[in-house]
C-alpha cells in the first residue's frame, strides 16, 4: 500500500485530500506545518508528499529542497500545492525538484491524475533499489548467513592456503 504524507495547515484541505486518497486505498498521514513534515519523513517513509507552498515554519519549496537534499528520500515524490488564490511559482518549484504542482481545493480527478504516476514511479524506484526485499527476501539475513558460512569455512581455508604457500616455498 502506498503511503502519502499530506502537509497542509487547512483542516478543509486535509479532510478533502484524506477523503480522496483513502477512498483509493492509500495510507495517508497528515501534518500541519513544514517542520513536522520534515520530522515525520523518516517514520512515515512516504512514497508521495503533498505539501502546501504556504506552510509555516518550513514552506513547501523549502520542504521539497530538504527532501531532495537527502539521498534516503530519493524515491519520495513531491507535489507542491497552493490555494487557487495563492501564488505558486512554477519556476521555483522546478528548481527545488518538485515533481508536480496542484491547485486546491483538491478535486478527485486532478489529484489522482497527479498522484498515481508519481506513486508508480516511487514504487518502481524502491523496487530497483531493493530487489531482494521486493521478492520477500531480506538482504540483511542473507548477508548474515553468508558471513556465518565464511566464518565457519575460514580456518580450513587458511590452513589449506598456508600448506600450499609452504609447499611452493620449499620448491
Amino acid at each position: 500500500m502506498s503511503r502519502i504524507l499530506l502537509a497542509d495547515e487547512s483542516p478543509h484541505a486535509q479532510r478533502m485530500g484524506e477523503s480522496i486518497l483513502r477512498g483509493e486505498g492509500f495510507e495517508v498521514v497528515t501534518v500541519t506545518d513544514g517542520d513536522t513534515a520534515a520530522l515525520r519523513l523518516s517514520d512515515v517513509d512516504p512514497d508521495l508528499v503533498l505539501v502546501d507552498v504556504g506552510l509555516a515554519k518550513k514552506n513547501g519549496y523549502e520542504f521539497c529542497q530538504f527532501v531532495r537534499s537527502d539521498p534516503r528520500f530519493s524515491p519520495t515524490r513531491v507535489i507542491l500545492t497552493a490555494a487557487a488564490t495563492a501564488t505558486l511559482d512554477e519556476e521555483r518549484a522546478r528548481r527545488v525538484g518538485a515533481d508536480a504542482t496542484l491547485r486546491k481545493p483538491f478535486e478527485l480527478t486532478s489529484l489522482l491524475e497527479a498522484a498515481r504516476p508519481l506513486l508508480e514511479y516511487a514504487r518502481r524506484e524502491r523496487a530497483a533499489k531493493s530487489p531482494a526485499k521486493e521478492s520477500g527476501i531480506d538482504r540483511e539475513k542473507v548477508r548474515a548467513a553468508v558471513t556465518l558460512a565464511l566464518d565457519a569455512a575460514m580456518p580450513a581455508m587458511i590452513n589449506e592456503l598456508t600448506e600450499k604457500v609452504m609447499a611452493s616455498l620449499k620448491d
